[in-house]
């Protein structure tokens, strides 16, 4: 008996064949679908990604300062520093020429990066320009360009003035990564420590880790029992419980740090209290503001609600009969928490830790207003270059460190914990 196989291809009511009109569809949904994510995706890009992306190249970008002197970058780079102690007189005439014709208002900007280089560049350029015009206004032409630089200024005769281009010599330049870690270029461009007297950042690279793991692990062990309590009360309490959690939230961050100035002052009330009781003499009233004191004290009370909230929404899904269950069993309370309870709340403390210390590392207006100068963290330089140096270059390598230090930490946080395991309830 022989079966016969129909070969036909399967059509749709309109004569398309099956396969077709299901790829067509399948791709409207696709379509549907990513036009529906757009405005997000579109919004995450412009907010999110193009900033990043547009400070990760401004910490290497060194090429303004190289489009208004190419001529003597370009001569520059041909000195042979082994053999002469100044450049030739082919950089001193290409320099006399870029000043002389260049324009004033790029020039300025320029200066502000040969000062990041090394003090003293703005008011050196300024001044021999001045003299510059004068010497063409007069139709003169230095027999020596070198001479007329050095009689102009004698700093034009220092090589260490020379050898800091060796930081601005190239388009893309990782100085000011090593800047943000205490290193510069030495005279034969090798990487090499910092001044001492401009030493500032490894100090407080790691006085930043340092406070974060500690006002993380502060608020793990105040917000734990408060976490526990509020997903075992009844509802009733605990929900007027978390009011106060929550009041934080409704007073502004510059009040609170504010009162925290107020209360840790060898005045306040802190020390009033200590010295009321008996602990603390009124001569010995402790320094508690303006110090690494004060910014673990300030930034753990402040932080401390987003621990509560992850490990309470945690908490409050866990059955309470696997505790009982536990006990039934044999476990002493103790045993039961530990082998039973505190494994289900992995997810919660997780989120918690994760949250607050991404938070902490990056913190700037209680640290700037209570730690003082000890208690400065990275934050605070930052925002020292934005509005001060305005050397956006030194901001956008600090800000690019960091973004790698999270990167990797989170990295290591998916080996070892997963990041799977991060919940909110």
């Amino acid at each position: 008996m022989e079966v016969t196989i129909s070969t036909a291809e399967l059509l749709t009511t309109d004569g398309v064949p099956l396969k077709q009109s299901l790829r067509k569809a399948e791709r409207r949904n696709k379509l549907r679908a990513f036009l529906l994510v757009f405005p997000l995706l579109f919004f995450i890009v412009v907010t999110f990604v193009m900033p990043i992306g547009d400070m990760l190249l401004r910490s290497i970008d060194d090429s303004q300062i190289n489009s208004v002197f190419p001529n003597t970058f370009k001569e520059y780079k041909n000195w042979d520093k082994a053999a002469d102690e100044l450049p030739p007189e082919e950089v001193y005439k290409s320099l006399f020429f870029e000043l002389a014709n260049g324009d004033k208002r790029q020039i300025g900007k320029a200066l502000t990066r040969m000062n990041y280089a090394k003090s003293g560049w703005k008011s050196l350029i300024k001044k021999t320009t001045r003299e510059i015009k004068k010497i063409v206004k007069k139709g003169e032409e230095p027999v020596s360009y070198k001479e007329t630089f050095i009689k102009i200024n004698k700093f034009w005769g220092d090589p260490t003035y020379w050898y800091s281009f060796n930081q601005m010599v190239n388009d893309r330049s990782s100085i000011y990564y090593w800047n943000a870690v205490d290193r510069t270029y030495s005279e034969d461009g090798d990487v090499v420590l910092q001044d001492e007297r401009r030493r500032m950042y490894i100090k407080t690279w790691f006085r930043t880790f340092k406070v974060s793991v500690y006002v993380t692990i502060f608020c793990l062990i105040l917000g734990f029992p408060v976490a526990h309590l509020l997903a075992n009360l009844p509802l009733r309490y605990s929900n007027l419980l978390m009011i106060f959690v929550l009041l934080p939230f409704w007073t502004s961050l510059l009040v609170r740090t504010t009162a925290w100035i107020v209360m840790l002052q060898q005045n306040g009330v802190i020390n009033g209290i200590l010295v009321w009781l008996g602990i603390v003499s009124d001569e010995g009233r402790l320094q508690m503001v303006y110090n690494e004191t004060g910014t673990l004290i300030a930034m753990t009370q402040i932080l401390l609600p987003f621990m509560i909230l992850p490990l309470y929404s945690v908490m409050r899904v866990i059955p309470k009969s696997h505790m009982r269950a536990a006990q039934n069993l044999g476990a002493k309370p103790a045993m039961a928490f530990w082998r039973v309870y505190l494994p289900q709340t992995i997810p919660g403390i997780s989120a918690g830790g994760l949250l607050v210390f991404v938070l902490a590392i990056g913190y700037f207006i209680t640290p700037e207003l209570v730690g003082g100068k000890d208690g400065k963290l990275i934050g605070s330089w930052i925002a020292y270059h934005l509005k001060t140096t305005l050397n956006w270059g030194l901001c956008a390598a600090l800000g690019g460190i960091l973004l790698g230090i999270m990167l990797i930490l989170y990295w290591l946080y998916n080996k070892i914990v997963g990041i799977d395991n991060i919940k909110l309830g």
